[in-house]
């Protein structure tokens, strides 16, 4: 159990600031952390977080203690991130998935980047995961341009109504919510500024699904 004084094994001097704790979570996970994903780790808001640090506001042990659950880290151990469950996914860094009008592969390069299987929902060893960027806007606030999204590629599985879903359609990639009907696929936005559009049973077949989206890591600012 984390004690009062364990706040003192980082070299913070007698406390540590939320900012400073960002700094220790990506050290300890290898992983880019901003004020949103410790929002999360929390429970509150972005800009509750946004406030606190502007006030130099301190940590308590009891977020201390959600941050370590969260990330499954221990903040002051002394093995650092190998503690940590990790799994290495590709990144492709050049690969732009578009939220908004459609957008083109500029390349394949892509690097090995470590993830926190925490962050990832319905993590499994045996499913296949990469990440890209998001480009445009219309699934804000829910993906960002410049997101980068963690994909569970495609195993042939039915589509999971309401899920968002990475797709290519018409040689154009897309990151939308899925929904099945009867007779076609409706694609739907986050931002209510895009209409809602469908793909006929007839169209389906030139819909090519990638995977769906499990996990989201906001840009920094």
């Amino acid at each position: 159990m984390i004690q009062m004084s364990s706040i003192n094994l980082y070299n913070f001097g007698e406390t540590m600031k939320l900012d400073e704790l960002i700094i220790t979570i990506a050290d300890k996970t290898n992983i880019p952390v901003n004020q949103s994903l410790l929002a999360e780790s929390l429970g509150v808001t972005r800009q509750t977080i946004s406030n606190r640090i502007k006030n130099e506001s301190e940590v308590t042990v009891s977020e201390l203690k959600r941050v370590e659950q969260f990330f499954n880290i221990d903040l002051f151990g002394n093995s650092g991130s190998e503690d940590a469950d990790i799994t290495y996914i590709d990144y492709y860094t050049d690969v732009f998935a578009s939220c908004g009008s459609g957008s083109i592969v500029f390349s394949s390069e892509k690097t090995k980047l470590p993830i926190a299987v925490s962050m990832i929902e319905g993590y499994s060893k045996n499913k296949l995961y990469s990440m890209i960027n998001a480009s445009g806007n219309s699934m804000a606030p829910t993906i960002d341009n410049g997101d980068r999204l963690i994909v569970e590629h495609w195993n042939g599985s039915q589509i999971q109504d309401n899920k968002i879903y990475v797709f290519c359609y018409n040689n154009e990639f897309f990151v939308k919510r899925l929904s099945k009907n009867l007779d076609e696929i409706i694609i739907k936005s986050d931002n209510p500024e895009y209409r809602i559009r469908t793909i006929s049973e007839r169209n389906a077949s030139d819909l090519i699904l990638i995977g769906k989206i499990v996990a989201t890591i906001k840009q920094l600012g």
